[in-house]
């Protein structure tokens, strides 16, 4: 049948099995002759009122077994194209309403305050009245913003929410009113909100307006500083499934370094002693300070992976090596553990093409992919993460 979905492309749109692309459908759905789609036993009714317009989601219209398969389908693809082709899990996926960091978009205007996502491609943005990802103590805060930045904000803000262990830290991107009475507003919502901190930046860098304590992040079981505007992984339990899949593969290990390490999700939940590399000069002061006070045996070192990656003599000291790269990859360190001998490489990302490149290389030096893990913490995006095991 031509005019059946059969897959969901990279983008969010289904395509039929002659190459037709149409928006919103799903695996089983019926593209009828004046291109109506016709829903299929997949294609589930979206839940917010605000899809498909908010920016935050795309997929919505998936079953969690569609959406499943479209995880899988993208590092399939992604493999394929490299003349790749390995063993994926079920996908690991993260349940509605759980994701504990976000970025959003306020504007103030003619007294009048819009605060959400943008729209798909946009720069509109979907004043949220519900939401089906953030988390409950996330969505809360959307109606108290909006009756601060009413006082406050000029013009138009990007915010940035993130829950820690004292609360929710506030990270302002943007101008707001230079007063005092902006002071007291500032001061009157964090603390009838719990707020862990706010940080304002107009332009210099975080400004911290709001801290009765030092905000951290529990990783691995110890309390890292957590600065201003740093990553997280957007689940709980998608950081999880990534930790569990990343011990798994280094099993056994108790000499390992954890490259592009962030704040140390991976350094501080390993066994035996840690090598951990990050270029941001806060995330890894932060993992240095926080492994410090809980005596763990983590060696931290500010290095530029990308402009300094570890040489293959380097990477030969280890028992295992765990990488977690941003969207671009490792191509650089990959090209020095393509010539090195550790046994076992966990590689954890959040692009499956990129993956799939170095993933290629490593192979062609002798690497086998012993298997991947898709995990879905981006609910209902197009987004793809994994964790994938690597051995000699």
């Amino acid at each position: 049948m031509t005019d059946l979905i059969v897959r969901v492309a990279a983008r969010g749109e289904g395509v039929t099995a002659d190459g037709r692309h149409a928006a919103f459908a799903a695996p089983g759905d019926t593209l009828s002759p004046d291109n109506t789609v016709l829903p299929g036993p997949h294609h589930q009714t979206p839940p917010c009122r605000h899809f498909p317009n908010c920016g935050g989601c795309q997929l919505q219209h998936l079953d969690d077994e569609s959406y499943s398969a479209f995880l899988t389908d993208r590092i399939s693809g992604a493999l394929a194209a490299q003349g790749l082709t390995a063993p994926i899990r079920s996908p690991a996926l993260s349940p509605p309403r759980t994701r504990r960091r976000a970025a959003l978009h306020a504007e103030s205007k003619g007294g009048t305050v819009t605060l959400g996502f943008s729209e798909g491609a946009s720069h509109a943005i979907v004043d949220l009245r519900e939401c089906w990802i953030l988390t409950p103590g996330l969505f809360a805060l959307i109606a108290p913003l909006r009756k601060l930045f009413a006082r406050v904000l000029k013009g138009r803000a990007r915010l940035h929410l993130t829950e820690l262990d004292q609360g929710v830290d506030v990270l302002i991107e943007g101008k707001i009113t230079d007063s005092l009475a902006a002071v007291e507003a500032i001061t009157a919502f964090c603390g009838a909100n719990g707020i862990a901190r706010l940080a304002i930046d107009d332009g210099i860098g975080p400004e911290t307006r709001w801290e009765p304590e030092g905000t951290t992040i529990t990783l691995g079981g110890v309390a890292v500083p957590f600065p201003a505007g740093s990553f997280l992984q957007a689940t709980r339990e998608g950081e999880g499934a990534l930790v569990t899949a990343v011990r798994e593969a280094i099993s056994g290990a108790t000499l390992c370094a954890d490259l592009f390490s962030g704040l140390g999700t991976f350094a501080l939940s390993l066994p035996g002693k840690v090598y951990a590399a990050e270029a941001g000069r806060d995330a890894i002061l932060a993992l240095q300070s926080g492994a410090s006070r809980a005596g763990r045996t983590v060696f931290a070192e500010h290095r530029d992976l990308f402009r300094r990656p570890l040489t293959a003599a380097e990477c030969d000291r280890f028992q295992a090596i765990i990488l977690d790269p941003p969207r671009a990859g490792a191509k650089e360190q990959v090209a020095q553990l393509a010539g090195s001998k550790v046994p076992v490489i966990a590689y954890v990302s959040c692009n499956p093409s990129s993956f799939a490149r170095d993933a290629d290389i490593l192979c062609k030096a002798g690497y086998a992919l012993d298997w991947v893990q898709p995990v879905g913490q981006f609910r209902w995006s197009t987004h793809v993460e994994l964790a994938a095991r690597f051995s000699r």
